[in-house]
């Protein structure tokens, strides 16, 4: 019932453009489906760029033939809307997972091989026969893959993952707010926004920081 009302208001007429843009972000998955694939994985990452706080990657897989209007890259939507988005992808896809790795990890092998480990994990758990991938391909996968570059925006299943995996992100940081107040990770979910970085300099790092991406400020808060 979720799915349709959001697939109703998402298809009203008046919306030609939505419907054009829908149209463009699943070309791939039906070309994909016609050739015979059957478990396209769709995954994206949310934190690659944060001061604090895990990457987490998302991994999701619709049924041949779905089709999501309005599924778009999760930084181009509300907080509000990706909400109501994740309900829609978690009820119509079929199967979806969620991996992350924490500061420690991030600082101890670097955030590439944190996002690959992520993804790796994920793939046994969804037994994919695709990959769709934003931006980086995964030859250790030994699966047939596309990498996109911004496939968040041409593609409704990296872009449901996108969402899947900000939303848990986001809910994560806003819950450690409580116990970190002074850096304000309910609004900038870990992010080096200038608040952020002001509050570093003047608290120091905390446990939830990597400590490989704060070199670049002053040394106030080693």
């Amino acid at each position: 019932m979720v799915v349709l009302l959001w697939i109703m208001w998402l298809t009203m007429p008046s919306d030609s453009h939505r419907a054009e843009q829908d149209l463009r972000m699943r070309v791939l998955e039906d070309a994909l489906w016609a050739e015979g694939y059957r478990r396209l994985l769709g995954m994206d990452e949310v934190g690659r760029g944060a001061l604090a706080g895990p990457v987490t990657v998302a991994g999701v897989i619709f049924s041949p033939g779905t089709h999501l209007p309005g599924i778009r890259d999760s930084k181009a939507q509300s907080a509000t809307r990706r909400s109501q988005a994740d309900g829609v992808i978690r009820s119509a896809a079929i199967s979806f997972a969620l991996a992350s790795r924490d500061q420690d990890y991030i600082d101890q092998w670097g955030i590439v091989a944190a996002v690959k480990s992520c993804q790796m994990e994920i793939i046994p758990k969804l037994s994919p026969d695709y990959l769709l991938l934003d931006a980086f391909a995964l030859p250790e996968a030994h699966l047939p893959q596309t990498a996109i570059v911004r496939g968040d925006s041409k593609s409704f299943t990296i872009a449901a993952a996108s969402i899947v995996a900000k939303v848990y992100r986001d809910n994560f940081m806003t819950l450690v707010d409580d116990e970190y107040r002074h850096y304000g990770f309910a609004a900038n979910k870990g992010y080096g926004t200038a608040q952020h970085r002001q509050a570093l300099r003047q608290h120091g790092a905390c446990a939830l920081h990597r400590s490989s991406f704060l070199g670049f400020l002053d040394n106030t808060y080693a």
